[in-house]
């Protein structure tokens, strides 16, 4: 079997960053990196090929030689992905499709032939069982959430990494805030799972195995969902694994301002390699966070003052 994997093209938006990153020569700040952890859920024999239309151009040649057309996006890659579509559907292809766009919206791509949505450890699998039987659903959903300590480590060999200004990881899922503009908790739940520790330092050994050495990013919507462990754990361990290894990489991540709150964990992400974490702040009216449904804290009304 044969199957070409496909990550749509970001449109020019903030954070596409298609002008900043001719800066640096390259194509794109990230990898797909939910397309590059379910390409180890497939049978092994199975041929895979990643085609990341913000670092190549999609190629009917590439079209034609695949069996299943897979399709992983985001909803702000609404038009390129119905554009890979149509194409895909003009040679009589079948599609899976995935990701936040299809879980969110499934009702609209009536010539998506399989929508394996939420999340793939849960979903693909029973996909692929029903095609291995010969009698694969239409529509693959749950209400549950995956148990990541048993995700696979992402296959980053699919990549080309000289196109791409930073590789991505995942420590977490899922937020505990409930904030009305974010789709996270939706998607994945209140609660912060976690990867093991030997899971994220397998991963950081793959990647330095991959010959990557730089920025590196962690995906989490929220890095510090689960402080005891990330203090107690994951940071002392790769405090000692990125010594070990001569520092290769230059960590950056996303996290709740109430990280502030805590020198002794910034510390601790300072001496793992953390060099920068984005935070954002809605507003600094503290009468306008309930409107957004954000849970009020001291932080949030230190930065109001």
């Amino acid at each position: 079997m044969r199957i070409l994997m496909v990550y749509p093209e970001y449109p020019d938006t903030f954070w596409s960053f298609k002008y900043a990153l001719k800066f640096v020569s390259k194509k794109a700040s990230n990898p797909p990196l939910g397309l590059l952890t379910i390409a180890p859920l497939l049978p092994a024999n199975w041929e895979k090929k990643l085609v990341d239309m913000n670092v190549e151009k999609l190629k009917t040649k590439d079209i034609l030689w695949a069996d299943f057309v897979f399709i992983g996006a985001m909803s702000i890659q609404l038009n390129s992905a119905l554009d890979i579509i149509k194409r895909c559907k003009t040679f009589g292809k079948k599609i899976v499709a995935g990701g936040p766009l299809f879980t969110e919206d499934f009702e609209k791509f009536d010539m998506v032939d399989h929508l394996v949505l939420n999340e793939a450890e849960i979903t693909l699998p029973l996909f692929l069982s029903d095609l291995e039987a010969g009698n694969p659903q239409r529509i693959y959903h749950t209400t549950d959430f995956a148990d990541i300590t048993k995700s696979p480590v992402p296959d980053y060999s699919l990549i080309k990494k000289s196109k791409y200004s930073s590789i991505s990881i995942q420590y977490s899922r899922g937020c505990p805030f409930n904030c009305d503009f974010c789709d996270i908790t939706a998607l994945l739940g209140h609660k912060s799972r976690i990867k093991s520790t030997a899971q994220i330092i397998r991963e950081l050994e793959n990647i330095y195995a991959l010959g990557w050495r730089g920025d590196l990013f962690f995906v989490d919507d929220n890095f510090i969902g689960n402080k005891p462990v990330l203090k107690n754990d994951l940071l002392p361990t790769m405090i000692s694994w990125m010594r070990e290894h001569g520092n290769p990489f230059v960590i950056s991540t996303e996290a709740s301002i109430n990280i502030a709150d805590d020198p002794d964990l910034m510390k601790l992400m300072t001496n793992a390699g953390f060099s920068t974490v984005f935070i954002g702040i809605e507003t600094p009216h503290e009468n306008s966070l309930p409107n957004a449904t954000k849970r009020k804290t001291k932080t949030e009304i230190f930065w109001k003052v």
